[in-house]
């Protein structure tokens, strides 16, 4: 998509952020989430959002719409060992899929990830979602395993794909 920039998420973006949440959740395909979110505790979460994660929002030039967005936190935030792990979420509105909005939030999600120090992001996609993984396998992400009946939505299991990427050599 032309005409699109990308940069980190900001406190009045939260309705912006349900705005293309709640579709996707309300869809009941591409995510685990099963419950819409509000203004309120987005806006609380992106208050809260911690300082080593990476939150970018795609935003369309011509009428400052954000339309898409991606969310990186610290991986397992009990130990150090795992300081150099990020996990990631990708959403992009319906109707600016297939548009360059995700490639653009990928591009600048890795620089500010390894600007933070980051070395690896590792995220699950639903076994049921091939879009979503194709995207991501697009972005140099591979497949470490399957978690099955990792998740229970409406009392019915759903497989979820593990990916990680290296952000680093070594």
């Amino acid at each position: 998509m032309t005409g699109l920039l990308t940069r980190p998420a900001r406190l009045d973006d939260a309705e912006a952020i349900v705005g293309i949440l709640n579709p996707i959740v309300a869809a009941g395909t591409f995510t685990v989430f099963e419950a819409p979110f509000t203004v309120e505790a987005e806006r609380e979460y992106l208050a809260a959002f911690p300082t080593r994660g990476v939150f970018q929002v795609a935003v369309r030039e011509s009428d400052g719409q954000v339309v898409g967005f991606q969310s990186m936190e610290p991986f397992a935030g009990y130990t150090r060992a795992f300081d150099h792990v990020g996990v990631l979420g990708t959403y992009v509105a319906a109707d600016s899929r297939r548009q360059g909005v995700a490639t653009r939030l990928f591009d600048a999600t890795f620089g500010a990830a390894l600007a933070k120090g980051y070395e690896k992001i590792f995220t699950y996609v639903r076994a049921d979602n091939d879009a979503g993984l194709q995207l991501y396998l697009r972005q140099g992400f591979r497949v470490v395993g399957t978690a099955r009946r990792h998740a229970r939505i409406g009392g019915r299991y759903i497989d979820e794909i593990v990916i990680e990427k290296m952000l680093t050599h070594g």
